[in-house]
């Protein structure tokens, strides 16, 4: 108990603290929002996790912890293969590939690649409504490598290093960051804390042929440098830093049942404070139905809804594949949907 007080007090001394009085004397929250770079990295992982209301801190316990907590990967026994996929809002392609291996007593080691496609779009200019004939198009990608270890059999920890890149047209930027969790399985067998800190890195800032341009400096002076070639001074943004707190408590565990409900409590730098709820139950491990809710309390959010399924099959002693289903309601955005395919060996 003394290791999970101590674990609370440095997540609630971590969370930043974003109000302010209003010209009334009331409270009000500065939320920040778009005020972040890559924001590719805030749109989860694996359609287990999306299927429960995102609410996987305390629950990750497959390739997708990458994301959501690295703790959870000291749970792998053996190899694992991840591979999921979104046919995201606008077209946009994301899609996550991770691998992990367990080391015995030193761990375990996974990777994983995030990548986000927007497909060519027009050049519009304010000249051009209608296009200038040109094409272009956003890509976003994160590479991971992450190590977690179980230090007891009640305690784990996890961090993970990441080089990101965004990448519009002709210009792009880098940064590397890193994420931390822990995982405590309370002496409530039944009840597990998680906690976790994700995207802790510089600033993000773009540059390339795309924000350069030519300029005569004096246009009613003859005989100066008629060309000077000019760069725009474009600002810096900081990373989608989060902190994740949450809770797994598994209401009914038996041979053929087991029913697990999650809650999480997010804190983003670039939002107010939001929490996601989800629950799954499994039969004999084959099948499982999950439901939950995304970014409650989050103000003028259009996420909400979730649901999906998952099917678990054994090939043989040491060989399992499984298949997720996610379903997310964007509200006036409509939906998306998430496939994840594992393989554990």
């Amino acid at each position: 108990m003394k290791t999970l007080s101590s674990l609370a007090l440095v997540i609630l001394l971590a969370l930043p603290a974003r109000a302010q009085l209003s010209n009334d004397g009331e409270t009000e929250t500065i939320t920040k929002v778009g005020t972040t770079a890559a924001q590719f990295l805030k749109l989860g992982v694996g359609a287990r996790a999306i299927a429960m209301g995102g609410s996987f801190a305390a629950e990750a316990s497959d390739l997708s912890a990458l994301y959501w907590n690295p703790a959870g990967l000291s749970s792998i026994r053996g190899g694992a293969l991840q591979l999921s996929t979104t046919q995201y809002l606008a077209d946009i392609t994301y899609s996550h590939a991770a691998v992990g291996f367990s080391l015995g007593s030193m761990g375990t080691l996974a990777a994983s690649l995030l990548y986000l496609d927007s497909g060519d779009m027009e050049v519009r200019t304010i000249s051009q409504p209608e296009g200038t004939g040109e094409r272009f198009s956003k890509q976003d990608l994160a590479l991971q490598i992450s190590i977690a270890r179980a230090l007891t059999d009640r305690f784990s920890i996890g961090t993970t290093v990441k080089y990101i890149r965004e990448q519009i047209w002709h210009s792009s930027a880098t940064a590397t960051a890193f994420d931390i969790g822990l995982l405590f399985t309370t002496p409530y067998e039944a009840l597990r804390l998680g906690a976790s800190m994700s995207n802790f890195g510089p600033k993000m800032q773009m540059s390339g042929r795309d924000i350069i341009f030519s300029v005569d400096p004096d246009q009613n002076q003859e005989g100066n440098v008629e060309v000077v070639n000019t760069e725009y001074l474009l600002d810096r943004f900081p990373l989608p830093l989060v902190f994740r707190v949450g809770l797994a408590w598994d209401a009914v565990n038996t041979a053929d049942h087991r029913v697990v409900v999650t809650t999480d409590t997010s804190t983003p730098n670039d939002n107010n404070q939001y929490v996601n709820s989800g629950m799954e139950y499994s039969f004999r491990e084959l099948l499982a139905l999950r439901v939950g809710y995304r970014n409650r309390f989050e103000r003028d959010s259009e996420q909400g809804l979730t649901w999906g399924l998952g099917l678990n099959m054994r090939v043989d002693r040491s060989t399992r594949v499984s298949f997720d289903y996610a379903y997310a309601d964007f509200g006036r955005l409509e939906q998306t949907h998430w496939y994840t395919f594992n393989l554990i060996f």
